[in-house]
């Protein structure tokens, strides 16, 4: 500081000398342009010489002889009697001028920029209203008096074109800043000015002569001139108070809106009405008059761009318009100023037809919102100049006279509003959590609340930033403004922006927060933290790239991966690829990790992050691999009772990821793998019975996205399920891997209903329908070597072209030898998984089995020492998902399961499911009753959701201490689980042998049988019409396969688009920070997409307030942010109002933060569509609340008066 007061007298001091030398006030005279600030000019000893001004302008605008000069009186105080941007605006004049500056503020405007910007401020209007706190004038008068202002400056609004206000500060003896009260009564009042244009001879529009003072004079007046019409606030502008209407019917609805909205910004609600014109041009002309006659202007602005009658876009000049028409319009602007005498700033409104005709409109008797472009292209300072004249200053002692002002370039201004596209535009408030301002040469920015913690007002006016850019013509502004918005980022509210913001770093900051506060986001099934650890990757080989043309003339270096086995899929089609298996010497192996390993082992939670980092690893130490399942399947979760699909359902529900997502960019890490998936017959990866169409376009945008093999399954091997997948998979390019689910045991002769011979009659079916693959899909782990030697044998004798395919469990142990057997016997490929994620309900272990295979004829070929490198990362990374580990209750496997059945994922679920419910010592009393369960079903082949429908009839059995023999005998009378009921009516398809009987008919009690295919009388599903329903309902790009995955799971789906649009990319996040949040002082690194890296670093987490809200603080990119987020605890104990259901059209909610004005309707009341409910006010604009659909009100939870948020719930019915 001392610095810079230094340099001041430094700079006051060369500026006296230079004058000095220059012959002191003879610099001004010859320059009246240039003035120095006040302070050195003063020093220097120079005055300006209003003689010399005068006479150096006298050639071109002479003062009348009865305006000799009055002394020009200064201004020392200036009050703005406004809010905002506008009143920063000419505060920055005054401090120019070296004019002290007063503000004004409503109480809820206590934390706004303006009040810091003055050298004073004053509370205005305690316990009025927001609006009405700013249209106090007694008491705006009393604290200019009470703090020795000179003058008063309206701004734009609110009282800038009330007379009254302008001769309540003369009679105080104040100046006012603006137009006398005369020229405002004629000028502001709409209805006078056209009298005034008319007799200046100015065409007008066709209008009222006056005021409309009721709906049955409007209603004549629309039936003279016809429709369309436009009302008009008589005593103010800026778009409020103004309505069309095209209807005769909507003129009492449009009359009381506009009144009312009138009222509200203006203190008056006087209306005229106005004939529309259809698509017009918007052209106004900027003027400046003094009080001895003079008036130039200032050239023209078109503002033909608006949404609800307000400006978003101005220009200066207006392009394409034709100069004699230019000149038309300025004369006439001109002539009409000097008709009324017109003092100060203030515009003169045309609008324009498509034939270049012009009307007059209105004048604007205040300073505009655009005033910013007019300034770029003339250079004239017009809050300056505005201030100059109320002073006493004429225009050629401004030096502004007509032939001295031109046009430099053009200047455009955006206005950038806090406002909803994607809700038409509705006013939006809150508080800005981030601002960045895309600012550079031409670019001038004007703003009041534009910077990251502002509060944006639900009572004011919408605008945040004016953001104006000058080029030298029309195309160079347009390049500077389109990249000054491009670098803006704002976060918090919504923005008037036509492409949707991604805001994914504060997104992401609200989930971390979130779970900071509340706690994780998925429910955790055990108490073992996630661990703190960075899984170590292995590293990759150096990836070569090759040089290959785009097509355009221009070259991409694309990665080249080592040959795989997609490579021969991609060139030789799925029959040549299934001869190159069935020729390949050695056993061929299929990686589980992906899925249904930790499907097994920690209840398929591993997420797409951690599947990434590893996969260039694979796909260059492991490329010979046959295949990696990772997508498809379903598992019984460990945390609640529900059957989930293992990839989609909880990618969406429970890792809130897009499983579409997850194929697409491990396809493009491992390009050269195959990729393999289950798909359940005519069940698709879903819950139940789809439509056949459903089933088909999910096979197409599955291959589409990445996929290659499908391992088409039914639970009960019902043929008419499985050819409806396989044909599916089939005709999308897929290859097709038919899979029989193995039960029982072949090698035991008293084993009947799932004999050799059931096994082999199947699999001629498979073959006979085109299979390209013949899959054994062994999910207990049943397949005991000697059965496996048995049934591959056979099958490789009778099929010696067929590839076989065997996929196991570990849960016995002896899985390993089990596919030894296999390999042997003449199976192709054998399903694994990693070392460090195999064993127990998981697969064999790719390591073991890999080493007891070297050295024989079925050597894999697959290096040791990369599958050791590969377990390691995943012993790692296991550690990540100690919430979701099964061996806090599994701690081996067990030979059981050849006596019970249980597939291995739901072996880990039903004991992890009694050992949390404290019954683990009941564990082996379910196991007992799952084998009768099956027997009292009939011995089904036990996959998934057969599986399910056995392990709920145990645990009912176990629950009502049932044996199978009371069961039989009290089936009438018992109310057996959803699930049980379903399988009897044949939802799921036909068991082999058929339904038991008589204990179906006992189970079902009459209810409907099911005869054949479940989805064979289903209709196809419109996918076109579920596409609309869900842009109609999430507001955003539905992609094919949105829509896919939402006839799939529609709930679930739903719930994922909201949490996404909440929440952000949480994929990118690090696992545990997904999981449990971050610590306090973690830094963590979030790369969003390639180039863009967020560094975060977490500060600190407040304490709840009194609405049970709490304060997260990060630092982002070395910038500090914070984040408020309801604490779920406490708000139970504090009263929220309801929030209407998002997608329930009976459930009406507030559209965006406001005043309720008036309730339309009466609980009981019967209600049209389009029926008003209630009037809403934000931000000075009213709106009316529809009825969406017909009904009946059942409740109204809002009242007048009531301040309401976004959705809040004003009626249900």
């Amino acid at each position: 500081m001392l610095r810079l007061r230094s340099h001041f007298h430094q700079l006051t001091s060369l500026s006296a000398n230079v004058l000095a030398r220059s012959g002191g006030s003879s610099l001004i005279k010859e320059n009246p342009g240039f003035l120095l600030p006040s302070s050195i000019r003063l020093s220097a000893g120079c005055r300006y010489d209003r003689a010399a001004s005068s006479s150096s302008s006298s050639s071109s605008s002479s003062i009348p002889a009865e305006h000799q000069m009055p002394e020009v009186k200064r201004i020392n105080k200036l009050l703005v009697a406004n809010r905002g941007e506008i009143a920063i605006r000419v505060f920055r004049a005054c401090t120019e001028m070296g004019i002290r500056t007063v503000s004004i503020y409503s109480e809820q405007d206590s934390r706004q920029m303006h009040r810091l910007k003055s050298d004073e401020s004053y509370l205005i209007g305690k316990g009025l209203p927001p609006v009405a706190a700013y249209l106090n004038i007694p008491e705006i008068i009393q604290i200019a008096l009470e703090n020795d202002v000179d003058a008063i400056h309206p701004g734009y609004g609110f009282l800038s074109e009330r007379g009254d206000f302008a001769q309540a500060c003369i009679e105080a003896g104040l100046r006012f800043v603006g137009p006398s009260p005369n020229a405002i009564y004629r000028m502001g009042d709409k209805v006078q000015a056209r009298e005034a244009a008319i007799e200046a001879g100015v065409q007008v529009v066709p209008g009222t002569p006056g005021p409309v003072p009721s709906i049955e004079d409007a209603m004549q007046f629309c039936e003279q001139v016809g429709m369309p019409v436009i009302f008009k606030a008589a005593y103010g502008g800026g778009g409020r108070g103004m309505r069309k209407v095209t209807k005769l019917d909507e003129i009492p609805e449009a009359f009381e809106r506009a009144t009312s909205e009138a009222q509200a910004s203006f203190g008056n609600g006087a209306l005229f009405l106005e004939k529309f014109i259809e698509r017009p041009r918007h052209i106004e002309v900027q003027i400046l008059g003094d009080r001895y006659g003079n008036v130039v202007h200032l050239y023209e602005r078109d503002c033909s761009v608006q949404r609800r009658h307000q400006k978003v876009i101005e220009v200066a000049p207006a392009p394409n318009l034709p100069t004699e028409l230019r000149d038309m319009m300025t004369r006439d602007a001109v002539k009409l100023a000097k008709h009324v005498g017109y003092e100060n700033a203030g515009t003169v409104e045309f609008l324009m037809d498509e034939h270049g005709k012009y009307f007059f409109i209105e004048v604007n008797a205040r300073l505009q919102v655009e005033h910013t472009v007019t300034e770029e292209i003339t250079g004239i300072d017009i809050v300056n100049s505005q201030i100059r004249i109320t002073e006493g200053k004429s225009l050629p002692e401004l030096g502004l006279s007509q032939h001295h002002i031109f046009p430099n370039g053009c200047a455009i201004q955006c206005r950038m509003t806090t406002e909803d596209p994607a809700k038409n535009f509705q006013p939006d408030a809150g508080r800005i959590e981030v601002f960045r301002s895309g600012e550079g040469m031409g670019i001038r920015l004007d703003s009041a609340s534009a910077f990251a913690g502002a509060i944006i007002s639900p009572y004011y006016d919408s605008l945040l930033i004016k953001v104006i850019a000058h080029g030298k013509d029309h195309q160079k502004a347009c390049a500077k403004m389109e990249r000054s918005l491009k670098e803006f980022r704002i976060r918090g509210v919504k923005l008037f922006k036509f492409e949707p913001s991604q805001n994914r770093a504060q997104k992401l900051l609200h989930y971390m927060g979130n779970v900071m506060v509340n706690g994780p986001s998925t429910l955790l099934a055990t108490t073992i933290p996630s661990a703190r650890i960075d899984p170590f990757v292995p590293p990759t080989p150096y990836i070569k790239h090759e040089r290959v043309s785009n097509g355009t003339g221009h070259f991409l270096h694309r990665p080249v991966y080592p040959k795989g086995w997609r490579d021969t899929l991609k060139e030789e089609g799925p029959e040549g690829f299934a001869k190159a298996v069935r020729q390949h010497k050695g056993l061929l192996l299929m990686d589980t990790t992906y899925r249904d390993a930790h499907q097994s082992l920690l209840a398929t939670r591993v997420r797409t992050y951690d599947l990434k980092r590893i996969s260039p690893f694979v796909s260059h130490s492991l490329n010979n691999l046959f295949s990696i399942e990772n997508w498809g399947g379903k598992q019984h979760n460990i945390v609640v009772k529900l059957w989930i699909s293992a990839t989609f359902d909880v990618a969406m529900r429970f890792l809130h990821e897009d499983p579409w997502e997850r194929l697409e960019e491990l396809r493009k890490l491992i390009p050269n793998i195959p990729f393999q998936m289950l798909l359940r017959g005519s069940n698709a990866v879903g819950y139940t019975t789809y439509p056949d169409n459903v089933v088909f376009k999910f096979c197409e945008l599955a291959v589409k996205s990445g996929m290659d093999i499908f391992r088409v399954f039914d639970s009960l091997n019902y043929m008419p399920n499985l050819l409806v997948g396989m044909e599916a998979a089939g005709k999308a390019g897929g290859v097709v891997e038919a899979a029989i689910s193995y039960t029982g045991d072949v090698s035991d002769p008293s084993k009947k209903k799932y004999s050799l011979d059931y096994y082999l009659g199947l699999s001629e079916e498979l073959i006979k329908a085109g299979t390209h693959i013949l899959g054994i899909k062994d999910m207990a782990g049943l397949l005991k070597p000697q059965a496996a030697k048995l049934l591959i044998g056979t099958l490789r004798e009778k099929y010696p072209d067929i590839p076989i395919h065997v996929h196991t469990h570990d849960t016995a142990g002896a899985s390993v030898a089990s596919m030894m057997a296999c390999a042997e016997a003449g199976a192709d490929i054998v399903d694994v998984a990693v070392d460090s994620m195999s064993g127990m309900t998981s697969q064999p272990s790719m390591g073991a089995l890999v080493a007891s295979l070297e050295r024989t004829p079925y050597e894999t070929g697959l290096d040791l020492s990369k599958i050791h490198s590969y377990s390691a990362y995943w012993e790692q990374a296991r550690q990540l998902y100690g919430p979701f580990e099964c061996t806090v209750t599994m701690k081996s496997g067990n030979s059981d399961i050849y006596e019970n059945e249980i597939p291995g994922g739901q072996y880990t679920n039903l004991q992890f499911q009694a050992f949390s419910l404290g019954l683990a010592d009941q564990f082996e009393e379910v196991k007992k009753m799952y084998k009768e369960a099956n027997l009292l079903l009939g011995d089904i082949i036990k996959v998934t959701p057969s599986s399910k429908v056995v392990g709920d009839l145990a645990q009912f059995m176990v629950q009502n201490k049932l044996t199978r023999e009371m069961v039989e005998d009290r089936a009438e009378e018992l109310s057996f689980p959803q699930s049980v009921l379903e399988f009897m009516q044949g939802f799921i398809g036909e068991p082999p042998g058929g339904f038991p009987e008589p204990f179906r008919s006992k189970v079902l009690k009459g209810a409907h049988k099911i005869e054949g295919r479940p989805g064979s009388s289903l209709d196809p599903l419109d996918l076109n019409a579920l596409k609309e329903d869900l842009i109609q309902k999430h507001g955003e790009p539905i992609t094919e396969r949105d829509v896919i995955s939402a006839a799939l799971y529609p709930k679930v789906f739903d719930e994922f688009v909201e949490f996404r649009k909440t929440y952000g990319p949480v994929d990118k996040l690090e696992t545990r920070t997904f999981l449990q949040g971050p610590d306090i002082a973690q830094e963590i690194n979030v790369d969003i997409e390639r180039g863009k890296t967020l560094h975060i670093k977490t500060l600190a987490k407040g304490d709840q307030n009194k609405v049970g809200v709490r304060e997260v603080f990060f630092e982002l990119n070395g910038h500090m942010r914070s984040v408020f987020v309801k604490d779920l605890e406490a708000q139970k104990e504090v009263h929220i109002h309801p929030k209407a259901l998002k997608g329930v059209k009976g459930s009406v909610g507030a559209p965006m933060p406001g005043e309720v004005l008036n309730i339309r309707v009466k609980e009981g009341d019967e209600v049209e569509k389009g029926q008003p409910l209630a009037i809403l006010s934000a931000m000075k604009m009213e709106m009316v609340i529809q009825a969406p659909i017909s009904g009946t009100i059942r409740s109204i939870t809002a009242k007048k008066g009531m301040k309401l948020e976004g959705e809040d719930l004003i009626t249900r019915y």
